[in-house]
């Protein structure tokens, strides 16, 4: 491999480049590491495929991309000689560009990475490249002999190592911004350039040698046959990274669909719904039908049958839904239309007019004859109106004594409907409480220094006999306005030190679990007093508890606020601002109040790390709160991208959303917890 044939009567023979094939090469590469790096970003987010199977297909991209750009390198390259490959020897050697990739791919994406991790990798994609390469030489035919320059052959390596490890060093930490296109292109181009500057710098290691009687073959002046072996790879290569792309497109298409469309009518689901009318579609209308009869047709017939009913009703809906509007089945049997540049309400009653018409005429189903009764509640916004009030507004249409199922379209009055729908919440949560309509369920905050679990959320739900699962938004501003949060806090309270204490029985523990306090009833002495008559009744250290409060709690009556919180503090209890960022007073009294906790809101994290203006801003919050040696928790945090963005921002930070979990039963949080510790020591 490295002997020297000039002593055997050989003399040494020159190639020539051809300079538009080594540029293709070159291309090659850097359109491989491109696809590479972006079948890996789609393994940081939740869809169809599995994060491995990701992380597979982008080492697949990256070794073929490797192989590929060392055979058109190597057509690059003329000799006049013969030249063939060993078939085996050639496929085989695309294996340790494959597995050295998935290697380096999958230490780049570990939660905790040293320097060993960026070592590790580097070495191993560089050693796959080189022995991808030296693989790929061995298995060339040829009538000629060669040899390799030991010191340049080591160099070749030694570059191929570091150049990939400064490679997967940059994608490491710059993995946040992997959404911006220059970054991400820059990033391949390090990596091309670390296949490409091995396998040049290894071709230079070689001296081709022929005996001093060989005569060049006229025919055979190149390494082989240049156009059809760069058309068959680089052909490959395109067909290849082509058919990557459609599976991202799919995993796209499909988690697109999975988490915001109703699997069996195919319509935008309720989350989506909730977000189209928080942010981008604010309507100028919201309406909402709700279906009545289905549970006696579930009786009567079946509950494929029902399925049937509510099927066709959505293409009844469809085939008829106004221009410019959104269609939505937000509950089993209630669809809502979002409708904008509307110009007259008549408008509105009228195309719903003509839906209740189509939805009175009969189906047909298995040879049965069927109808349907609904009813159609329409709000209008204006200037004020908010997303929570226009939706309150249409059930409160919906459940109003005098609305009957008799395929009506209503539209809300505040003289006629503005209290009903108040009225009944503020009537019905003593037997809410009663009857077990209210219940908990806990979402956890995890601390990215260790993936640890720091303690659990607790937040409340109720699902109401006629109404079904409300929105907290929806119900608990109605309760504080009508100061009904004390009693229900109160539960709250008992409820969870009594889960604390059954968990204690099952030997579990989450830390602290955190209770949202409503904001006149921090300042109440009976909270205090409900607080330790509580922990004493189940044994329940102040230490597990933390109480969650927003500026409205201390805004009022800010001398008496500061009290409450020392009162808490030297209780043993930890206190968190929740929510911070979202008023106006909140640096004012930040130094004031003797918190432990400051809890940044998801409107800060949406938009990082893309928007410079928000993270710029969420900086100087982490920078505020680590001045103050407070515990920082981000609240709704959903992506890989936020994750990194906030790991390298802050000291200690402590995340909370559903990049982790969602809000879960406490049956189903123990499950999740059992699996989150498994993965962390996978990882760790």
């Amino acid at each position: 491999m490295f002997e020297n044939y000039l002593e055997e009567d050989m003399v040494v023979i020159q190639g020539d480049y051809a300079t538009s094939v080594v540029i293709l090469s070159i291309l090659i590469a850097v359109i491989a590491s491109y696809s590479a790096l972006t079948m890996n970003g789609r393994a940081q987010r939740i869809g169809f495929f599995h994060r491995n199977l990701w992380l597979m297909f982008a080492s697949i991209a990256m070794g073929f991309g490797i192989w590929s750009m060392h055979f058109v390198g190597m057509s690059a390259f003329s000799l006049p000689v013969h030249m063939t490959y060993n078939v085996t020897l050639t496929v085989l050697s695309i294996v340790p560009a494959m597995v050295a990739s998935f290697i380096a791919f999958y230490l780049s994406n570990l939660p905790k990475r040293g320097l060993w991790v960026y070592i590790l990798a580097g070495v191993s994609m560089g050693a796959g490249i080189s022995t991808m390469h030296y693989m790929g030489m061995y298995a060339m035919k040829m009538d000629i002999f060669y040899s390799y320059n030991y010191l340049i052959f080591i160099v070749s390596i030694g570059i191929s190592v570091a150049i990939s490890m400064l490679a997967v060093y940059i994608f490491s930490n710059l993995q946040l911004y992997m959404k911006n296109r220059w970054i991400q292109l820059s990033t391949a181009l390090i990596m091309g350039l670390a296949v490409s500057s091995m396998h040049y710098t290894g071709m230079s290691a070689v001296t081709f040698y022929v005996p001093s009687d060989f005569h060049a073959h006229a025919l055979a002046h190149d390494m082989g046959n240049i156009g059809g072996l760069v058309i068959i790879v680089t052909a490959g290569m395109a067909l290849l990274l082509g058919i990557l792309f459609l599976l991202g497109q799919i995993d796209r298409y499909v988690a697109y669909h999975t988490n915001l469309f109703d699997s069996f009518t195919k319509l935008p689901n309720r989350r989506l719904f909730e977000q189209d009318l928080r942010k981008h579609l604010f309507p100028e209308y919201l309406i909402i039908w709700q279906l009545h009869g289905l549970e006696e047709l579930n009786k009567e017939y079946s509950y494929q049958f029902v399925d049937e009913v509510i099927k066709l009703t959505a293409q009844r809906f469809q085939t008829m839904r106004p221009p410019s509007s959104e269609l939505y089945r937000i509950e089993e049997n209630r669809f809502a239309f979002l409708m904008k540049d509307v110009k007259e309400g008549s408008h509105v009653k009228e195309a719903m007019q003509r839906i209740s018409e189509y939805l009175q005429t009969p189906f047909f189903i298995d040879g049965e004859k069927t109808y349907l009764s609904s009813v159609c509640a329409v709000a209008e916004a204006n200037n004020k109106t908010e997303a929570a009030t226009l939706y309150a507004n249409a059930l409160a249409v919906i459940r109003h004594s005098s609305t009957k199922f008799e395929n009506e379209v209503i539209f809300f009055d505040p003289a006629i409907h503005t209290h009903a729908f108040e009225r009944e919440i503020v009537d019905g949560i003593g037997r809410a409480i009663k009857m077990g309509e209210l219940f908990l369920v806990y979402q956890p905050k995890v601390s990215l220094k260790g993936n640890q679990v720091e303690g659990l959320e607790t937040l409340l739900r109720w699902n109401h006999p006629i109404h079904g699962l409300l929105s907290p938004a929806l119900f608990i501003p109605i309760l504080e306005a009508h100061n009904r949060m004390e009693r229900v806090t109160d539960w709250i309270i008992e409820e969870v030190c009594k889960q604390i204490a059954s968990w204690r029985e099952e030997g579990i523990s989450f830390g602290q679990l955190s209770i949202n306090i409503p904001g006149d009833y921090v300042t109440s002495p009976k909270l205090l007093q409900v607080l330790q008559a509580n922990m004493r009744n189940y044994e329940v250290l102040a230490s597990q508890l933390e109480l969650e409060i927003t500026e409205t709690s201390f805004v009022r009556n800010i001398e008496k606020a500061i009290q409450a919180v020392i009162a808490f503090r030297k209780e043993g209890l930890s206190v968190a601002l929740d929510d911070f960022g979202t008023g106006v007073s909140s640096l004012s009294y930040l130094k004031k109040m003797p918190i432990s906790t400051l809890k940044i809101d998801k409107s800060f994290i949406d938009e990082i790390p893309t928007s410079e203006k928000d993270s710029s801003i969420l900086e100087a919050m982490i920078g505020l709160g680590q001045s103050l040696k407070l515990t920082i928790v981000f609240e709704g945090v959903e992506t890989k991208e936020q994750i990194e963005f906030l790991r390298n921002t802050c000291i200690k930070p402590v995340v909370q959303g559903y990049y982790y979990s969602k809000p879960q039963s406490s049956e189903e949080i123990v499950l999740w917890n059992q699996v989150h510790l498994a993965t962390s020591k996978g990882l760790a």
